[in-house]
């Protein structure tokens, strides 16, 4: 039998995490029954799918992740950060109100931003506010 589904990770009912208690060999019809740690990665929706795939093929370069999904770098940021909230349960990182030299340069590269902007920002008398 071949699988043509996803594996639901959600409740159809109260949208609560499902527990993973049956396994089945495609080949010999064997059944284990027992409680499984599901993996995190299965139980992602297809967006953030898509996203981790064009994260790892591009080797994390956020450049080419704009690129082959044909998005903006605070998009890809805020996939990234959705993500690993959803991965790790960790909450995204909290706002500063100020990008980081990094977020300034990857601008800078993509003309999302001017040099002297960019000059601005990295001598911190720019919020993230400024430039949004």
């Amino acid at each position: 039998m071949d699988a043509n589904y996803n594996m639901p990770s959600v409740c159809p009912v109260c949208s609560h995490k499902l527990d993973v208690t049956r396994l089945t060999c495609a080949h010999c019809t064997a059944e284990i029954t027992g409680r499984f740690k599901p993996c995190r990665y299965c139980a992602l929706d297809e967006k953030m799918q898509l996203f981790l795939e064009a994260f790892i093929k591009s080797g994390g370069n956020i450049k080419e992740v704009e690129r082959t999904l044909n998005i903006s770098y605070p998009t890809v940021k805020g996939l990234q950060a959705e993500l690993i909230s959803k991965l790790f349960g960790e909450e995204p990182r909290k706002q500063t109100g100020r990008y980081t030299s990094g977020e300034i340069l990857d601008m800078l590269e993509n003309k999302q931003i001017s040099a002297d902007e960019a000059a601005q920002m990295l001598t911190g008398k720019n919020t993230a506010d400024d430039f949004d």
